[in-house]
């Protein structure tokens, strides 16, 4: 297991640099592969031997070689995240059918948190094609490990958390925007099929932190009352967690119910 896990920090180290990519050109709706990456002073393209993950950026000291323009230290560290992202995903699913579907979860988190504190918009040509995406490798996992009543319960999940968000929507339509309800859904799928806990804690714990990073905003004085907060990273986190606090969490309540624990 730890030579799993460090070499899936390894892969998402080079997905991370790939993210960068996404993270700053879906936004302005220009391609992903084309035209190479290049300094935006100089244009000196980005070489093979500049363009490896969190060390180049070490070995260059944060700066163009060509015209010493300072190169943002979001770079390296959306590359280190994406790698402690996928050595933690591979720590808590381990080597299963399901590995890869969560591997793309966590890959997709960082793109639109990212994206989402950047401009306040969860791209639909990141989200929508996720339902997708989720459905095919979550059927995968259910059909390598023959659990079909998990790719159910993702099913239910995804409508589920679709429509809260939906609702909450028209309720309150200031609070939050079209793209959480479209992430809400690709979330509820992932959260379903882990487990209903999973699903409870990860919808419920995505407003407990939203609201305690509100307020440690609004206390350091970044925002005022009227200010718009970007909410799809704190589904994010919540729905990654959940994966590991669901469980102690849902036996903890279950215990302070006095409800014992099936199954």
């Amino acid at each position: 297991m730890p030579a799993l896990v460090a070499f899936a920090g390894l892969v998402g180290l080079a997905i991370g640099s790939f993210l960068n990519v996404v993270i700053h050109r879906v936004p302005r709706d220009e391609s992903v592969v084309h035209p190479p990456s290049a300094c935006p002073r100089c244009g000196l393209g980005i070489t093979a031997r500049d363009n490896v993950p969190l060390v180049s950026w070490i070995f260059l000291r944060g700066r163009c070689r060509g015209c010493d323009l300072p190169i943002s230290p979001r770079y390296p560290l959306v590359e280190l995240l994406t790698a402690l992202l996928f050595a933690g995903v591979t720590l808590v699913v381990g080597l299963s059918w399901a590995l890869p579907a969560y591997l793309y979860l966590a890959a997709v988190a960082v793109a639109l948190a990212a994206i989402d504190i950047d401009v306040q918009r969860l791209p639909d040509k990141i989200v929508l094609p996720s339902y997708g995406v989720a459905l095919v490798l979550l059927a995968v996992a259910s059909l390598g490990d023959g659990n079909w009543g998990a790719l159910v319960r993702a099913v239910v999940g995804g409508l589920a958390l679709f429509l809260l968000y939906a609702v909450m929507v028209v309720v309150y339509p200031r609070g939050m925007g079209l793209g959480d309800v479209k992430l809400a859904g690709v979330l509820g799928l992932y959260l379903g099929w882990w487990g209903w806990s999973a699903l409870a804690v990860g919808a419920f714990g995505a407003f407990v932190l939203g609201g305690a990073g509100a307020l440690l905003v609004v206390a350091t004085r970044r925002s005022g009352r009227g200010t718009r907060i970007p909410f799809g990273p704190y589904m994010l986190a919540a729905a990654l967690a959940s994966l590991v606090v669901a469980a102690p969490i849902a036996g903890w309540y279950l215990d302070l119910m006095g409800i014992a624990p099936t199954g």
